[in-house]
């Protein structure tokens, strides 16, 4: 935990508490005694970033709005349509972040994968409710 510490520039305190909730997600165990520590508790390929996320950060949302009215039932001037945009975002999130693995972030760091792609400045997807119209 040390040079994870050092090595990151995380405190110590906040950093051990990150590493608890990936042992409690089944993510890590803690080896005791000299040499002991933390070690990943699966292979990295079967880690989804999601795992982490989740284990660390509770469900992968892009917001805490609740659920939206829809089928023109909303009465908040407009407020369940960006409700409506924000749970796809975090639906968009959730995919992502399912998509990758600890091992891919490995291959990336190492300089053998493809870093993720910058975001365009226009979107490459036309969400499903933009008619264009």
């Amino acid at each position: 935990m040390r040079d994870i510490a050092e090595r990151t520039g995380l405190p110590q305190p906040y950093l051990e508490q990150i590493l608890l909730a990936l042992k409690g997600a089944g993510l890590v165990q803690s080896k005791r005694g000299v040499g002991g520590g933390y070690v990943l508790a699966r292979e990295p390929e079967s880690i989804r970033l999601s795992d982490i996320v989740s284990a660390v950060d509770g469900p992968i949302v892009a917001g805490d709005f609740g659920q939206p009215h829809t089928d023109g039932a909303c009465d908040h001037e407009g407020q369940c349509v960006l409700l409506a945009v924000w749970d796809d975002v975090g639906e968009h999130m959730r995919r992502y972040l399912e998509a990758a693995t600890l091992a891919d972030i490995v291959s990336i760091a190492k300089g053998q994968g493809k870093w993720p792609t910058e975001v365009a400045a226009t979107p490459t997807v036309t969400p499903p409710w933009a008619s264009g119209s």
